[in-house]
């Protein structure tokens, strides 16, 4: 069987691999129980690094609508360049 895909960067992500489970609705918006997704640890902090809790539940509550925004979709191509067990501090300061 082979390893599941982060849906944000499409790499796998293997067992060893640090991940996480984002709510596409965050939990504090009504999200809690709703639909979510496994992503690594890295991709799943950028998100976070990226939106406040508000804009995750208006406009951002799918994968296509991370994966289009500019700054996701630059770090996508940076990060699509590292292997799966890749972690480090997430470039950018948070909001």
């Amino acid at each position: 069987m082979s390893d599941p895909l982060c849906p944000l960067c499409l790499r796998p992500i293997p067992p060893d691999a640090p991940q996480s489970q984002h709510h596409l609705v965050p939990r504090l918006k009504g999200g809690k129980g709703g639909p979510t997704v496994l992503l690594h640890h890295i991709c799943h902090k950028e998100i976070h690094a990226t939106f406040t809790e508000a804009e995750l539940a208006r406009s951002y509550n799918t994968v296509e609508a991370l994966r289009a925004h500019p700054r996701l979709a630059g770090f996508i191509a940076w990060v699509a360049k590292r292997p799966p067990q890749f972690l480090s501090r997430v470039p950018g300061k948070r909001r």
